[in-house]
Formats: C-alpha cells, structure tokens, sequence
C-alpha cells in the first residue's frame, strides 16, 4: 500500500499521521516528536534561578580605594548655610571620586538581616581637606570643603587612623584636579537585572525585541551621533590640532607668575620660600600682626587664649593670600583675636613647623637636661644653628611673647598657658611614631623654657 506523506505542522512540534490502511492495524495515531528547529530559530537558554522576583543593584563602578573604616562625622555647613554640629559614627569608604558614608558596615547590615544599605555620596571634584583645630574642640580633625558649599568634619581617636584617610582623600583629590593624567573619573553607574526570567514554551518564530527607548540624559549624544558625517570629522580634526598648538604655546608657570597672573600663597607657604620670594628674614604677616598687636591688644583679655571669628579669620588669610595692601588698624578687624586666630593659623599651616623637622629630636634631648646653665647654652647653641628666618621670626615671636608677659595682670595670660597654645603650634614630629601626649608635654616644656630664659638666648631687644 501507497503511505501518505507525513502531515507537517508549524512550529518546534510535527505531528506524524500514518495511514489508517497501514498493516499496523489500520488505526489512526498520533504520536509526537521533537524537530531541531533551525539555527536562527534558536532561543537563549532559560534562567531557571528564582531568588525572588524583585530586582537587584549592581553596583560596576564603586572600587573602594580606601576600604571602610568607622571614623566620627559632623556636618557643619549646606550650601553656604552653617549647621549644628552633630558628630555620628559612620562608615566611611573612599572612592576614586567620592566619599562614601554608611549607617552601618555591609557585614553588619548582612548580620542583621537588613537590605543594602544606601549610602550618602560626596563628591570630591575641586573639594578642599586642611586640618582644623578651630572648628571643634576634639583631637585629630580634619575638614573637607566641597564647591557646593558642604562642609563636613572627620575625626578620628588616633592620629595614625585620621592622617592615613587625610592622606588617602588629598590623593584622590588631587588626582581629580589633575585630571588624573587626562582620565577623568566618571560617576559610577548602576546596572539593573532579573534573577528570574519568564519561561515559555518554544515558538518558531521568536519574538523580536521591543526596541528601547533613548533615555533623556543620552538624547544629545544620540542627535551628535545622527547628524554627524564626514566633515564634522574634518572639523574635529582640526580642532583637536589647534588645541595641541596651543597646549604647546601655554607659558610656563613661572612666567604667568613673573607677570602677576598667578601669585603665590602665603598661608601654607615655606617659609624660607615665602621670604626669599619678599626678600625678608622674617614674614611680613608675622610682622603686621605683631606691631598691630604691641599697639592696641597687650591688655586684651585671654590674649591667644580666646578665639576669633572663624569666618572673620579666612576672609584676613584670603586677603593675605592676594597679598593686597592691609590695614590691621581697619574696623573690620577691631576684635583682636582675629588678628591673634590667623597669626595662629599661619603657623600651623606652614608646610614645616617653624622648628624644623630635623631639630625636633635635638630640642626635646636638649629640654631633658638637668643642669640649667648647660641646659641654656645648648638651647642657644640649638637655635642659632636654624636657618636664619626661623631664627629671626622666632626671635621676634618670643619677644612679643615676652611683652605680653609683662600684661599678665591685666590679659590673665601665664608663661605656661602661652606655651600650651604655642607648643604644638611651632612644633610637630615630622613622623607620629611615638606617644602624641610625650611630644606635647616636650612641645610646651621646650617653648616656656625659651619664654622664660628669652633674653640670655637672644640677647637684648634692638
């Protein structure tokens, strides 16, 4: 008998008819089997992993370069507005170009059976970190100033812990102005996927993918895209020529500094380097500040001890900084503990103490010495061997000093509480390796001992 040709049905699944006048028994049946279907027809393998059906972030951009660590917070100041200092301990993780804070660590969220934790993201891009000591009255603080007008305060109990995230966050900082070698750092971006996806049976024709729609902050990047054609190559070419000529041109920094185009700091300048630039001995701020103070503050009330105006202070050190002309005598800087504040800050903003690094070691060997007349003249041997502006404006420093000394009846200020102010404000380790409350006690034995045997180390005034 003459078989029937098997009946194809579309689709993945055929289905084979054979003749009801087959020797088999002359029955009908229906049976089924599986066709390869062909190549393009091919579906991707199917996702079987079923988590749950909520979708889940991933983050691709955040590579930690300082990983986290608990350090204290205060936010002081938005958008221009200052705030109440409220100081949280937060995990803190620095990024190549932001900041990082989380409630809690991941292994602690994860402890706790608790979502991922959001954290608050600042970014670094033209921000400012300088330690501070007039914004709290804690230990091992710094600040971080950002262009918005966020500023921010961390802390930390050892000086090792804050100074490696000081460090750490002024890199990242720095490598943002830079450019980072002409790389710039883009925002990380977040990636969102299924765990699970929907099965269905098998079909010959797969359904075509919806195309999707351009999302908002891409549109100008798409419409470049369609209008360009070959003679915007053209013009980016010759673009990117006129640029490199230019680049080649630029004038070096010492020449826009020679013509007045960028001037030099004075605040966190060396202070060999500022007084070979203004071709003194002794800082000309230094010396404003003092004949100013000699003049109209001997007698004022806690006299270094007391505190001014913060913002009052940086509007005197931008000015400085411009090196415009000053009158101290202004009524703009009537309180004078402004003047006293920034004379401060520029001490400890120098870049090295005005005891040199390389004689922290001599001076404290030195403070240890039991018999007085040795233990003067080798103090005085010490300090004449500095170079000559550190031994000029410490002379001049020491003798102001002295001056105030003189008013202790009426500016209630002592020989030991000067040189508790001035002590670590002149002098630092260059390297904290030993005990911070050993250095202090040596930092204000050195200056009131200096204080207190002034005239046979520097002989008489004038």
């Amino acid at each position: 008998m003459h078989k029937q040709p098997a009946l194809v049905l579309p689709g993945a699944v055929q289905m084979r008819i054979k003749n009801s006048q087959s020797s088999t028994g002359e029955r009908l049946s229906q049976t089924k089997s599986m066709v390869i279907p062909e190549p393009e027809l091919l579906q991707k393998p199917i996702n079987r992993h079923r988590r749950n059906q909520s979708q889940h972030n991933v983050d691709i951009g955040l590579q930690p370069v300082l990983k986290g660590e608990y350090l204290n917070k205060a936010k002081i100041a938005e958008g221009g507005k200052k705030l109440r200092k409220n100081w949280t301990s937060t995990w803190v993780v620095l990024c190549s170009n932001e900041l990082l804070f989380y409630k809690e660590s991941k292994q602690e969220a994860v402890a706790n059976l608790k979502p991922g934790c959001k954290p608050d993201g600042v970014d670094l891009c033209g921000a400012v970190i300088e330690w501070t000591t007039e914004k709290s009255s804690r230990k091992n603080v710094i600040q971080i100033t950002t262009p918005s007008g966020l500023e921010f305060l961390l802390q930390a109990d050892h000086l090792p812990t804050i100074s490696k995230w000081h460090d750490a966050i002024k890199k990242a900082v720095d490598s943002l102005s830079s450019g980072a070698g002409g790389q710039s750092f883009a925002r990380p971006t977040i990636q969102k996927s299924n765990s699970s996806e929907c099965l269905s049976r098998p079909t010959g024709n797969p359904p075509k993918p919806k195309p999707k729609e351009p999302k908002s902050e891409h549109r100008r990047s798409i419409m470049f895209k369609l209008n360009y054609s070959a003679s915007d190559s053209a013009d980016k070419n010759g673009v990117k020529n006129r640029l490199k000529k230019f680049i080649s041109r630029r004038p070096s920094m010492k020449t826009l500094q020679e013509k007045g185009l960028i001037k030099d700091r004075v605040f966190g300048c060396h202070i060999l380097t500022l007084c070979e630039r203004q071709g003194t001995t002794v800082p000309r701020f230094v010396k404003l500040c003092v004949d100013e103070l000699e003049k109209r503050g001997l007698v004022a009330d806690g006299l270094y001890r007391v505190s001014g105006n913060l913002s009052t202070i940086q509007k005197l050190r931008f000015l400085v900084d411009q090196e415009e002309e000053l009158d101290l005598g202004d009524s703009q800087w009537e309180d004078i503990h402004v003047i006293t504040g920034a004379l401060k800050m520029f001490f400890r903003e120098l870049p090295e103490p005005l005891f040199p690094f390389r004689f922290f070691e001599p001076f404290v060997e030195t403070i240890k010495i039991k018999e007085p007349t040795q233990k003067v003249q080798a103090m005085k041997k010490l300090i004449h061997q500095l170079p000559k502006p550190n031994h000029n404006t410490m002379k001049l420093l020491f003798q102001h000093l002295r001056r105030v000394l003189t008013k202790s009846r009426q500016n209630l200020m002592s020989t030991q509480g000067v040189s508790i102010v001035f002590g670590p404000t002149l002098m630092w380790p260059e390297f904290e390796a030993g005990n911070m409350e050993v250095n202090m006690v040596y930092q204000n034995q050195i200056v009131e001992f200096i204080l207190l045997e002034c005239l046979e180390i520097f002989g008489l005034e004038g």
